[in-house]
């Protein structure tokens, strides 16, 4: 706990990044993407606890398989969340940053894929969005471009959205590449 991270999806190979641009549809929050290049610092994501959303967890803590998590945008400091909203291009759930504040749409459980007891950094990781069961996942085919996104900031970039059909499939693993360990 108390780490700041960059996850990068194992299929892809994008990063799960973030921007101060909102979703111009659904809920109109702040966009989360995945991201091509690993030299952005608009990719770093702090992991917090949930058990009280004023406080993080100790750092150093190591997040047990199972944990209910949040994860926020270090450049922002908005909360990964997700809610009923649609995603803009796929039309599965939206996944925002949201914040400052924190309810529990920014809750997510640690599926791990490998371990059975702690997330590890070299093991791919899932995360099941507490409220709807529904788990952080991307797709090469769902990206912004020219005749879908015209002339927005975010092109060449992946959307980021939730979907409860993706428990076991790889387009919801997610690795720890790199960041500061705490």
């Amino acid at each position: 706990c108390g780490s700041t991270i960059k996850l990068v999806h194992e299929s892809t190979g994008y990063r799960l990044h973030s921007h101060p641009i909102n979703w111009g549809s659904g809920s109109g929050q702040q966009s989360v993407t995945a991201f091509p290049n690993d030299n952005d610092h608009n990719s770093f994501w702090q992991i917090k606890g949930a058990q009280n959303p004023e406080d993080s967890c100790l750092v150093g803590t190591p997040v047990q398989c199972g944990d209910v998590i949040r994860l926020q945008h270090v450049p922002t400091k908005k909360y990964l969340h997700s809610h009923l909203h649609k995603s803009p291009l796929s039309h599965r759930q939206e996944v925002s940053g949201y914040g400052p504040n924190s309810d529990s749409g920014d809750h997510w459980k640690v599926e791990c894929s490998n371990s059975k007891d702690y997330w590890r950094r070299d093991e791919g990781v899932r995360f099941k969005h507490v409220d709807t069961d529904s788990f952080l996942l991307t797709t090469g085919r769902d990206q912004f471009n020219a005749q879908n996104c015209r002339g927005c900031p975010i092109q060449g970039q992946l959307e980021a959205s939730a979907d409860s059909t993706a428990g076991a499939s790889p387009k919801s693993l997610w690795k720890t590449e790199q960041g500061y360990f705490s």
